[in-house]
């Protein structure tokens, strides 16, 4: 069977992918050293915030692939896939639910992360907008969508593994180079320099405001005269 190379991810796209790899396993070192360390923590969920932030962008301005309309799970695809019927090109059905899935579950954990406090020194960058019971509440849920999300990882990693071993379509490579050999598809278009730019400055708005800088600081206790 004859096959063609085709433009398949975009370069803002494999930035965010292998970005966001990056971000989470330091944010999970990071979370799990505590001490100074959850400083950084913090710092790495703001710039999560922008990832996916960019990415939510990116599904409507994007490239072909990169899409959300184009991969989006509906039932015939689904029905299609699960009978070995499907033929598209990019994220499969069920490959798409583990975005999906992932992007919620990310976008769910920075969100509560923002507002959260450990109730010793750290405290989310939003976190003088709530009261402490509600602070707390969505210290619990960042902590067990931790559990959650580390079990979705673990999960995409072992599908790309199946379909690499078992499959024989290498996901890694054409998330690396863009390109991929297919033998039917036409290269990705649109995406280009002026959405490129679109995104980046959403993305950048979206983290500033979550980095809370504009929220004004309560003012420093009074000192406490010495006699």
């Amino acid at each position: 069977m004859s096959t063609n190379r085709i433009r398949l991810w975009d370069l803002p796209t494999r930035l965010f992918h292998w970005s966001l790899v990056l971000c989470i396993v330091a944010s999970f070192i990071s979370g799990q050293l505590g001490g100074n360390m959850i400083v950084w923590h913090g710092r790495i969920g703001l710039f999560i915030v922008g990832l996916i932030t960019f990415r939510l962008v990116w599904g409507f301005i994007g490239s072909t692939y990169a899409r959300f309309a184009q991969f989006f799970p509906s039932p015939a695809k689904l029905k299609a896939y699960l009978r070995g019927e499907w033929r598209g090109v990019g994220h499969n059905p069920l490959g798409a639910f583990s975005v999906f899935g992932l992007i919620g579950l990310i976008g769910l954990q920075v969100a509560t992360g923002l507002c959260s406090n450990d109730d010793i020194a750290f405290v989310g960058p939003l976190y003088d907008l709530i009261d402490k019971s509600l602070s707390n509440s969505l210290s619990a849920i960042h902590e067990l969508v931790s559990n959650v999300l580390i079990a979705l990882v673990v999960m995409h990693i072992g599908a790309v593994i199946f379909h690499g071993r078992v499959k024989k379509d290498d996901l890694v490579k054409p998330m690396l180079t863009g390109h991929k050999e297919v033998s039917e598809g036409e290269s990705a278009r649109g995406g280009g320099l002026i959405a490129f730019v679109f995104a980046v400055i959403v993305a950048c708005g979206v983290t500033y405001t979550a980095s809370g800088i504009w929220v004004d600081q309560p003012p420093p206790p009074a000192a406490t005269p010495s006699w």
